[in-house]
């Protein structure tokens, strides 16, 4: 199996697993969570999961929960994949959305700034 398909199945096995059997307070307040990316090694050892998040008041608080339930995830994983070593997981914040939010806002400040400009 190669890596990319490694990333693909730990990232929808993941998100079936966080919806419907995560039982951690700080992950369940948040009802819009994404897994935005997976990244496993070569060696199946590592895997950083980017999350958005994208309704909750602390963020972090959702990611810190996420860590805190990393093994039970990974054994969750293991019955569920069907490949050698199931790596050990880190949750990480993925703020690409709110970047490209950031960004839109700031193009369309300088779009507003020019028309008004030519007039």
């Amino acid at each position: 199996m190669n890596i990319d398909r490694v990333n693909s199945e730990i990232m929808k096995e993941l998100m079936q697993l966080i919806r419907n059997e995560l039982k951690d307070p700080r992950v369940a307040e948040c009802k819009m969570l994404s897994i935005m990316r997976v990244d496993t090694t070569g060696d199946l050892k590592y895997c950083k999961v980017h999350v958005s998040v994208m309704d909750s008041k602390n963020p972090d608080e959702v990611i810190k929960g996420l860590n805190a339930s990393a093994g039970f995830l990974r054994n969750a994983l293991f019955s569920r994949l069907k490949i050698r070593a199931v790596p050990t997981l880190t949750f990480v914040l993925d703020d690409s959305i709110d970047y490209g939010f950031k960004i839109e806002k700031i193009l369309r400040q300088i779009n507003v700034s020019s028309e008004n400009e030519d007039k």
